[in-house]
């Protein structure tokens, strides 16, 4: 099948399958007589997983090691396990950052009186000590 069918059956964009291509997690594969890329039932395979472990959020390497892992027969399970273990460690930290910052704003909006008056503690607190604001350019 040609890029679009691929890009449709996987779930994946057009632009993203060539990046994984360029980056090597899709090897490259047959052309047809027209130059154009012809994906196998086996690449499908490949993009799901690859589709599957982003939407969990392995990070490109890994992704790399965990194909190289489902590709290889004689495979270690421990070798798995230690590499989704290492995510989930991964998953923790970024939860308790952004619990933290969701905590700080919430403390922010909190001492905010939230009416007419100019004052606003969450704009204090952002502000860059001994500078004035600047006019956004949007």
């Amino acid at each position: 099948m040609n890029i679009g069918a691929a890009a449709k059956a996987s779930g994946l964009s057009a632009k993203m399958i060539r990046h994984y291509e360029s980056i090597g997690l899709l090897p490259a594969g047959v052309r047809a007589d027209n130059g154009y890329r012809r994906y196998t039932a086996r690449d499908l395979d490949t993009l799901r997983f690859v589709r599957h472990a982003r939407e969990l959020g392995f990070p490109l390497e890994t992704i790399c090691d965990l194909l190289s892992l489902w590709q290889d027969q004689q495979r270690s399970s421990a070798d798995v396990k230690r590499l989704a273990l290492e995510q989930v460690a991964e998953l923790d930290r970024r939860i308790a950052d952004l619990t933290r910052m969701r905590d700080a704003i919430a403390a922010l909006a909190r001492r905010c009186h939230g009416d007419a008056r100019p004052e606003c503690p969450i704009l204090d607190e952002l502000q860059a000590p001994g500078h004035e604001p600047k006019a956004c350019s949007h």
